[in-house]
């Protein structure tokens, strides 16, 4: 006899919105299991969802155990560990789905983000908010740096080669700045007008994921790295420009998607950093600094932004 499954889902915001998918074909394929979702991290994106919200558990749920797991099979699913996954034939939502369900490579539909009212409100405020300080019309949402950020007596650092220098991120603000209100999406702040940024820039400080998504789903454009935004936008239907440095689009992000245009900065040079598998410090030290932009690359990024906004370069 077949137990139900409990999935132990760990891991970032974007590992869990990248799970989404995989977890809905399992219903879909599997609808005599009971199943649940334990949440090593949280379970913020499984709330609202139609199916997964009933399903979720925080891994510290009181009796959870004695109550649902010691009769179930425990299933600990991990994208970095599938094949195709570390030679760049899938997505992260794809490998959760080879992980999950065990049927190859396939399409998947996108993963399903519910907002709440309240999120919705809270976001169109802080929208609204910067529209009228700044007089645009038009916003975009900019995370630059991913989760390898670090800040040490005022300097900002990433060696993982995945988030923007700090030089470039003031770079693009000032210029984008001049067209569009800007929203900066990172746990790490820069003061813009102590390097020469005139217009205002909106920095929303203890804010959870779930109102940046509604956030998000409101802007004109995402602007960022390797990092949550871009999943979310995804997600959301929201078109972006994605900069990847130390990791391959093909993992990370959405080169086939219409909306997002993806700036590859570490294509042919990069080595894969096998992430979860084993330490490799040769490709870490390969990678540092697969960020590092000149004017050029800048105003290509700038141009981008444009386009996909304006139709314009």
């Amino acid at each position: 006899m077949s137990r139900n499954k409990a999935f132990f889902i760990n891991g970032g915001a974007g590992r869990v919105v990248c799970s989404i998918p995989a977890l809905e074909k399992f219903a879909e394929e599997n609808p005599d299991n009971d199943f649940i979702v334990v949440c090593e991290g949280d379970t913020e994106f499984y709330k609202g969802h139609p199916l997964l919200h009933a399903k979720a558990y925080d891994a510290w749920h009181k009796n959870l155990f004695e109550d649902k797991l010691k009769d179930m099979e425990l299933v600990s699913p991990e994208p970095y560990r599938v094949w195709e996954y570390y030679n760049q034939k899938a997505n992260l939502s794809q490998a959760y789905d080879i992980a999950i369900n065990d049927k190859g490579l396939r399409d998947l539909q996108k993963p399903k983000i519910k907002l709440s009212k309240q999120e919705t409100l809270m976001a169109k405020q802080v929208c609204d908010d910067v529209k009228e300080k700044t007089g645009k019309t038009k916003t975009i949402v900019f995370q630059p740096f991913g989760r390898g950020v670090f800040e040490e007596k005022g300097t900002i650092s990433d060696f993982s080669g995945r988030s923007f220098e700090p030089d470039t991120v003031v770079n693009l603000v000032k210029t984008l700045s001049k067209d569009y209100a800007i929203i900066f999406m990172g746990e790490i702040a820069i003061e813009f007008s102590k390097h020469g940024v005139t217009e205002q820039v909106a920095i929303p400080q203890g804010i959870n994921l779930r109102v940046w998504s509604a956030i998000i789903s409101q802007t004109d454009h995402f602007l960022g790295c390797d990092s949550v935004g871009q999943h979310l936008a995804y997600s959301l239907k929201i078109p972006a420009t994605v900069v990847i440095g130390s990791t391959f689009k093909e993992n990370v992000s959405y080169p086939n998607e219409p909306t997002f245009k993806i700036l590859d900065m570490g294509e042919g040079e990069r080595v894969y950093s096998p992430i979860r598998i084993t330490t490799d410090e040769y490709s870490d030290r390969v990678n540092e600094g697969m960020m590092a932009m000149n004017d050029k690359i800048e105003e290509v990024i700038v141009k981008e932004v444009n386009t996909a906004i304006k139709g314009t370069s």
